[in-house]
């Protein structure tokens, strides 16, 4: 009689831990969503760092004024990490688009794109305020 009950025993045990094993394999295939979540509100908020270390003291705000769309597109490329792909626009109040040129790194293609927007002030004798949108992505 016991030898029966062990046998029965494995057969649950063996039961079990398969299913075990299988709602392991189905709950972490919903990891990667909630970490790609939590990069996109990462790579926010760095691009939002990036652009107020910028306007720390009044860089920004200098390179929109003079129109040194090349310069903040270097300078960008120093501030954000390695293997982050950037896209900035700057409007006036209105929301004119005031860069005549590309201020880009790359194309985004498909990659999941998030956006940093950011209240600039000149810093010079006539009050101009811009609003700048960084697009960022992870390279691929």
């Amino acid at each position: 009689m016991r030898r029966e009950n062990a046998g029965q025993i494995r057969i649950l045990e063996a039961f079990f831990s398969a299913l075990v094993i299988f709602s392991a394999f189905a709950v972490s295939s919903n990891i990667p969503v909630s970490q790609n979540v939590s990069r996109s509100s990462d790579l926010a908020s760095i691009g939002m760092q990036a652009l107020i270390k910028l306007d720390f003291d009044g860089s920004l705000g200098r390179y929109i004024d003079d129109g040194n769309w090349t310069g903040l597109r270097e300078v960008l490329g120093v501030v954000l990490p390695e293997g982050t792909s950037f896209n900035l626009t700057v409007y006036n109040e209105q929301m004119v688009q005031l860069n005549s040129a590309v201020i880009s790194n790359s194309e985004f293609g498909s990659q999941t794109v998030t956006c940093a927007e950011y209240i600039c002030v000149s810093q010079r004798s006539a009050f101009h305020s811009y609003i700048v949108r960084l697009y960022l992505a992870m390279a691929a």
